[in-house]
């Protein structure tokens, strides 16, 4: 049999209704495969921003290392994006990130509440509850699409004035 243009395309494509079934069942599992993949997408991005349990504060002169702490004080000195608080009992350096940076965050003498981890001396700030109950998150913001929500939206915690519903 010699080849020609003709014979060449009904030799390799086979009758229509022999292709039907498979090209049908691949545009299946293709329309399955782009579902699971955007339900995945939609999920992470509806997904719960992390909750924040305050804690009762503890002294500075009681602070143990590598542990989950809570301070209240009065801010003594600012450096930067590091400011110090006093308790009476003692002071700590409290290290507030990239938010902190220029020293606008905090007030010196302003009496405020910093959770976060007390490590290394010093306490990894991941929260601040001002004196006027304002609350504001130190930690970055998470990787991925979450992430970029929350770079867009602002910080995890939202501040909800004294008195106002919410």
């Amino acid at each position: 049999m010699i080849n020609t243009p003709e014979t060449a395309d009904t030799a390799t494509a086979g009758p229509p209704e022999r292709r039907r079934p498979y090209l049908t069942g691949l545009f299946a599992a293709g329309l399955i495969a782009f579902g699971l993949v955007a339900g995945g997408a939609a999920t992470m991005l509806a997904a719960p921003r992390d909750s924040v349990m305050l804690m009762q504060p503890t002294s500075i002169a009681a602070l143990s290392p590598y542990s989950t702490v809570a301070v209240k004080g009065k801010v003594a000195e600012i450096f930067g994006n590091k400011f110090v608080i006093d308790d009476g009992s003692g002071r700590a350096l409290v290290e507030t990130g990239r938010r902190g940076e220029g020293g606008k965050l905090v007030a010196a003498g302003e009496t405020l509440t910093v959770q976060g981890h007390f490590d290394d001396g010093f306490i990894h700030g991941d929260l601040l509850v001002h004196a006027d109950g304002r609350a504001e998150s130190l930690r970055p913001p998470r990787p991925g699409p979450r992430g970029l929500l929350d770079r867009l939206h602002g910080p995890d915690v939202e501040t909800v004035a004294p008195g106002a519903p919410g």
